[in-house]
């Protein structure tokens, strides 16, 4: 048997990925033989983007649905080829099951996907815009709506912040993590430029709020002159200018 996705790729070994995956789910009643590589083939692609939006753990739970008649597929002389037609929505794919030449015939299922997998979650409620530490998170198992809308690690959202206030045991997405803002309107500032050595600091105004690298406006308060200035941390900024002349020099080494 020879599967392959809508781009033309083809999968080899689909036939064992049941194996390699973890069970199948329960069935009413058995798969027909087209069926279970249908579902052989959704669970090699369940793996396959599970690995590369590095899930841990994940567990995958599936129900078939033929589209279609219910007469069952004539026995096919050559390789059943398997597509995935439609894979957007984990709650609603379609795969097509292929039977080649002249006396061929082509079904297609609509494959129900539940996967969980263990992800990050708030352990203790979150205020928005809060740079989050370690013990702010936790991981736990839970089912996932859309693969790519969920943190398998820790690590991603320590020192981020979160744009939402987030409740104990929410899922953290990586839609809403942002760097944390450093400033605030109205926060003093201090203006830092460097030449080499030397290094001057004037009080400032933040005008606008900013988070790290960031170029915000801040208006120097012993002059009343406005620049626009780099946020290195809180309560510190470089002009901009200054930031551009760092990588100049960078370059020129």
């Amino acid at each position: 048997m020879s599967i392959k996705n809508v781009h033309g790729r083809w999968w080899a070994g689909a036939a064992c990925a049941g194996l390699l995956w973890g069970p199948l789910a329960l069935s009413a009643a058995p798969l027909s033989a087209p069926a279970q590589r249908v579902e052989a083939a959704a669970r090699q692609w369940l793996a396959e983007q599970a690995t590369v939006k590095g899930l841990v753990a994940p567990q995958f739970e599936l129900s078939l649905v033929e589209r279609g008649g219910t007469a069952p597929a004539a026995a096919c002389a050559q390789a059943v080829a398997v597509e995935a037609v439609e894979t957007r929505y984990l709650s609603r794919m379609r795969f097509a099951a292929t039977c080649p030449g002249s006396a061929g015939w082509q079904r297609e299922w609509i494959v129900r996907a539940d996967v969980s997998a263990l992800v990050v979650v708030a352990a203790a409620p979150v205020q928005a815009n809060r740079a989050m530490a370690e013990a702010d998170l936790a991981q736990e198992r839970r089912t996932l709506v859309d693969m790519a809308d969920a943190l398998p690690s820790i690590d991603a959202a320590v020192g981020q912040a979160s744009t939402r206030a987030l409740r104990s045991g929410q899922v953290v997405s990586p839609r809403w993590l942002v760097q944390p803002l450093l400033l605030k309107r109205g926060d003093s500032v201090s203006i830092v430029a460097r030449n080499g050595l030397i290094e001057v600091q004037v009080p400032g105004e933040a005008l606008e709020p900013g988070r790290r690298d960031q170029v915000v406006r801040v208006r120097n308060t012993g002059t009343g002159k406005v620049i626009r200035a780099r946020v290195i941390e809180a309560g510190v900024v470089e002009p901009e200018s200054m930031g551009q002349q760092s990588m100049g020099d960078q370059s020129r080494d």
